[in-house]
């Protein structure tokens, strides 16, 4: 069977991808039965669209390949796109953009722009080959040959979706550089010393985390396997391995303690019961604030810098997204076609590009998949 495209993956960009080519153009493939799976529980079932504060800085990538991708279909071109087929997202939490009540919403109009291309569910790619300037794709159940092949088949997260490694085998076949991967936008294990926090579970309190010397602010939640919440995801995109630096009293002045008659648990603006455990683990009394010793003090300033070691994470079946991917060095990004392999592209999230929390990674997976369009329906007019 002879295919024009072939897309291997039926997520957000393969879905963007099909959405601007011509009818009839691309066969999608799709290890789901259903695409778009990812997109279903993303952002709590809402589906966090894009961000209307964009740029390099949210993201871990090659500065200047990830600008010029995203400048070519920005979040007002993507919002603009929408809300011609009728989606008006919504901003919540200051910049952020939602779909208003469920991310099928998004979804339906992905799959009413791209049902003119063909679909093959329920099947998952094997390898990919170049031969007498085809490529062979070979399934479970068949083998196909294509003219291009688009490589749109996400990273490592969330196993139990139909995520797998075959992006990054394909590529590695080709020559392709796969930089080094792992979970990101995930919570943190934690050690010995700080298996307390396992007993605050369910609280949440609002931080700002140095992580590999980037500040990461907003909620952290304490969880059964240590720490999570959109503060400590932000930083699992940054952290390797060591420590890190929260500060759990962002903007409060520890002098004020001095003066008060109140204890410390009702003086310090976190929840009580992790200002006691904080209190337990650093030996001191809750006592009146102008009672604190010196040395009292210092500890206390411990909330300011609370520095310590993740055993890990919580692993891919837990990650937003998988960090690393392939090497953007070997992709154009004018067209996200590779370098080492005329024919085949790669977008979206199989690429060594990978954004905050906050709706980057789509955006990244809607513009990506843009210029792939482009450059494909471009060649065709030649």
């Amino acid at each position: 069977m002879d295919h024009q495209i072939i897309i291997i993956g039926g997520g957000a960009s393969a879905l963007m991808l099909a959405a601007h080519l011509p009818a009839k153009s691309a066969l999608i493939i799709d290890a789901n039965p259903k695409p778009g799976a990812k997109m279903r529980i993303s952002g709590g079932g809402k589906c966090n669209i894009t961000n209307a504060k964009m740029g390099t800085s949210y993201y871990l990538g090659e500065k200047q390949f990830v600008q010029r991708v995203l400048s070519r279909f920005d979040q007002e071109a993507l919002l603009s796109w929408l809300v011609k087929r009728g989606l008006h997202p919504v901003i919540r939490k200051e910049s952020q953009y939602f779909c208003p009540n469920s991310a099928e919403e998004l979804l339906s109009v992905l799959l009413k722009e791209s049902r003119k291309q063909c679909f093959l569910s329920s099947e998952k790619v094997m390898n990919v080959r170049k031969r007498d300037g085809h490529f062979i794709v070979k399934t479970e159940r068949r083998t196909l040959r294509s003219e291009q092949v688009v490589v749109a088949s996400g990273g490592l997260s969330f196993p139990r979706l139909g995520a797998s490694g075959i992006g990054y085998e394909i590529a590695e076949h080709s020559g392709h550089t796969v930089q080094r991967t792992a979970p990101a936008l995930v919570g943190f294990t934690v050690q010995k010393e700080q298996f307390f926090f396992k007993g605050l579970s369910g609280i949440s309190t609002d931080v700002v985390i140095d992580a590999a010397g980037q500040k990461c602010e907003g909620s952290l939640l304490f969880a059964h396997k240590g720490i999570s919440g959109p503060a400590v995801l932000d930083a699992s995109l940054y952290w390797e391995r060591g420590h890190i630096d929260i500060d759990f009293l962002p903007g409060f002045d520890l002098n004020l303690l001095c003066r008060s008659k109140k204890r410390i648990s009702s003086l310090l603006p976190l929840p009580k019961r992790l200002t006691k455990a904080f209190l337990l683990q650093f030996g001191l009394e809750d006592k009146e604030g102008r009672t604190l010793s010196s040395e009292e003090f210092r500890l206390l300033e411990n909330l300011h810098h609370y520095t310590f070691a993740p055993a890990g994470t919580f692993g891919y079946a837990k990650a937003e997204v998988t960090k690393g991917g392939v090497s953007t060095s070997e992709i154009w990004q004018e067209t996200m076609e590779s370098k080492r392999e005329q024919g085949l592209y790669f977008i979206g999230e199989v690429l060594d590009v990978t954004g905050r929390l906050g709706g980057y990674n789509f955006q990244w997976a809607f513009s990506s998949a843009y210029v792939c369009a482009e450059a494909i329906n471009n060649r065709r007019r030649r």
